[in-house]
């Protein structure tokens, strides 16, 4: 089948979306379809056979694409749709597959052509305009819940990647059309190069401290500041290394921990590849998850719990609609009890919650697994496999 696939981010990009993005075409292309994905003009290019790219023009004003809605977004979208335009005239598709606010454009060009559209939704585009405080206006948000409407009515099939997705999406259209497909893809190699784990190892700790790692965007919403507050009621056998953010996130959030007096106890290494994300994962006592706003799950949750590692999460939804308190520790919100779950991670019963936590992974989050729910999603779509 070929596919056009819209996806309105930076692809290739290591952040949660643009991976999901690239773990669909790899998928798509695995099972023998071809893949024509229209994107930003910014990113890495992925060579993956049956996968071709169109970028759209680039405005002369934007050089980068933050993480959640943006006025740059608005810019890059508006020349994205008369790229998508054009390669719907002229390729012959069976299938419009769109990511996050890319469904209004699926849904217009299925309207016009009666081409089935999928609609892998991501996220909730009026939950985005809350957790990222992007604006207060109630004409936007209004505008915003009537794409979401008209989009998840229009498509054929809708991927959601998390049960509150589901719900959410669930009131507003046929629940038929619906399939969860969790992120729980990565590519963490089976075996780690001895070497490279024993380099990385004495980059983060030296001193023989037991290791907090945190991997993920810096955006507040995903918890940093009750990260910080519970590093102030560890002691000093304990040392926080976070992973990720932008580098003006990172430099501001140097200042803030010098600021604090943490800075003996917290290792800021910025972005790093992909690959490497498993060496550090590998290096650390203890894996955190703090995010405070949101329903959605956090991708990293699922390279957590494959690593063996003890994982802390906060006792919220966007946790625990995947997770419950036999693969991991649950905490409260806030710096006294976080502190506690990550105390406790260290002992046996974080232990205990990494062993049960690689067994359920090896249960439920297969490749094959993931293949059979990207099957059931196409199928949904009713378009000739």
């Amino acid at each position: 089948m070929k596919i056009l696939m819209i996806a309105p981010e930076p692809f290739f990009e290591p952040r949660g979306t643009p991976f999901s993005e690239y773990y669909r075409i790899k998928a798509l292309c695995h099972m023998g379809h071809q893949v024509d994905l229209v994107t930003y003009p910014i990113g890495e290019n992925k060579d993956i056979p049956g996968l071709r790219i169109f970028r759209s023009l680039r405005p002369p004003f934007v050089k980068s694409v933050k993480t959640g809605p943006s006025a740059a977004k608005i810019f890059l979208d508006f020349f994205l749709f008369f790229k998508a335009m054009g390669r719907l005239f002229r390729g012959k598709y069976q299938m419009i597959h769109t990511h996050e606010e890319a469904n209004i454009m699926g849904a217009f060009f299925s309207k016009i052509t009666g081409i089935p559209h999928l609609y892998d939704m991501h996220s909730s585009l009026v939950q985005q305009m809350n957790n990222f405080q992007f604006t207060r206006s109630r004409f936007i948000v209004w505008v915003f819940k009537f794409i979401e409407r008209v989009s998840l009515k229009n498509a054929k099939s809708v991927i959601v990647i998390c049960k509150s997705l589901f719900d959410h999406a669930a009131q507003i259209t046929e629940k038929e059309k619906l399939t969860i497909i969790e992120n729980f893809i990565d590519e963490t190699p089976d075996k780690l190069d001895s070497q490279k784990a024993k380099q990385v190892a004495g980059e983060i700790d030296p001193g023989g401290k037991k290791i907090i790692l945190y991997a993920g965007t810096l955006e507040t919403y995903q918890g940093i500041p009750l990260l910080l507050d519970s590093m102030k009621l560890l002691d000093h056998q304990y040392k926080l290394v976070l992973i990720g953010g932008k580098e003006q996130q990172v430099e501001a959030l140097r200042a803030q921990v010098q600021k604090e007096g943490l800075a003996d106890k917290i290792l800021l290494l910025g972005s790093k590849q992909p690959q490497d994300i498993p060496y550090y994962l590998d290096a650390a006592d203890v894996l955190v998850s703090p995010r405070i706003l949101g329903t959605n799950i956090p991708l990293k949750i699922y390279s957590y719990l494959k690593s063996g590692k003890p994982v802390v999460v906060t006792n919220l939804y966007t946790h625990t609609q995947s997770i419950d308190e036999n693969i991991a520790i649950l905490a409260e919100p806030e710096a006294e009890d976080f502190a506690r779950g990550i105390r406790d991670a260290v002992g046996d019963k974080g232990k205990k919650a990494a062993q049960q936590a690689r067994e359920f992974c090896d249960k439920n989050y297969s490749y094959e697994r993931y293949l059979e729910l990207i099957t059931q999603a196409l199928e949904k779509t009713g378009a000739s496999l």
